[in-house]
């Protein structure tokens, strides 16, 4: 499976998506603004890949003047229901629909890694401005949690993939993962957590692209299989979702 047809998927899922999906904690955005060097209030931003708008809602609650890039109809639409005002251009990082040196910072939440990065890091840094950034970020599962892992083993089986490693990379790993090799880069790891229902949770889980590309029977009969299992752990029908953000921002691009 690719990761073209991977990353399309989520266009066939986005009202799923956006109504299920978690959003970030507050100490994400004051990362990035402290890598950036100044408030995100009045900042130019482009988020690419904004897909439902959960990022470019964030930013644009810090005051930030925000654009979404975004390739996916369907996403889009989502979005633009969601936040009208925000301007909306269709497009993805390797080859932005934006000129040379308009933006303080580049954001990608959950996108990045749709990238081809020979193409997204120059494109990025043709878009920033002089002391401008580049971030990237992702929710990762807290592997700490034993039945987040258990869960986790549990999609990679179903789907036939391999189960990710419960131990982290190191800054110079995730640097190195990433693409951004030779940029002055920070990272931070946040952990927070979501309590929602049972319901949310599952579709949640859903709308991962593992699950998504599935024949819609086989992915059905994992998340039914799913919900008695974690009707067990929480009887009360309200999961304690936790989340670890890996964050890496670039300056001077």
């Amino acid at each position: 499976m690719t990761d073209g047809v991977r990353s399309q998927a989520f266009d066939a899922a986005a009202a799923h998506y956006a109504e299920s999906r978690p959003s970030y904690p507050p100490a994400l955005l004051d990362f990035v603004a402290a890598c950036l060097g100044r408030p995100l209030a009045g900042a130019r931003v482009a988020d690419v890949g904004a897909g439902t708008g959960i990022a470019t809602a964030l930013l644009r609650e810090h005051g930030a003047e925000v654009i979404a890039v975004e390739p996916g109809a369907a996403m889009a639409a989502q979005l633009r229901r969601a936040l009208p005002d925000v301007p909306l251009v269709r497009g993805d990082g390797n080859a932005l629909p934006l000129a040379d040196a308009s933006c303080d910072l580049v954001t990608y939440a959950q996108s990045w890694q749709w990238t081809d990065t020979a193409r997204s890091v120059p494109e990025a840094r043709r878009v920033v401005r002089a002391g401008g950034a580049l971030a990237v970020w992702w929710n990762t599962t807290a592997f700490g949690v034993p039945w987040l892992r258990a869960q986790h083993e549990r999609i990679a089986r179903h789907c036939g993939v391999a189960p990710r490693p419960v131990t982290r990379p190191d800054d110079a790993q995730a640097i190195r993962l990433a693409g951004l090799t030779g940029l002055r880069v920070a990272r931070r790891l946040l952990p927070w957590g979501r309590a929602v229902p049972l319901g949310t949770h599952l579709a949640n889980v859903g709308s991962r692209s593992a699950l998504l590309v599935l024949e819609p029977a086989a992915r059905r009969a994992f998340l039914d299989a799913e919900r008695e299992r974690l009707r067990a752990d929480f009887p009360d029908g309200v999961v304690e979702e936790r989340y670890v953000v890996d964050v890496l921002v670039a300056g001077e691009l």
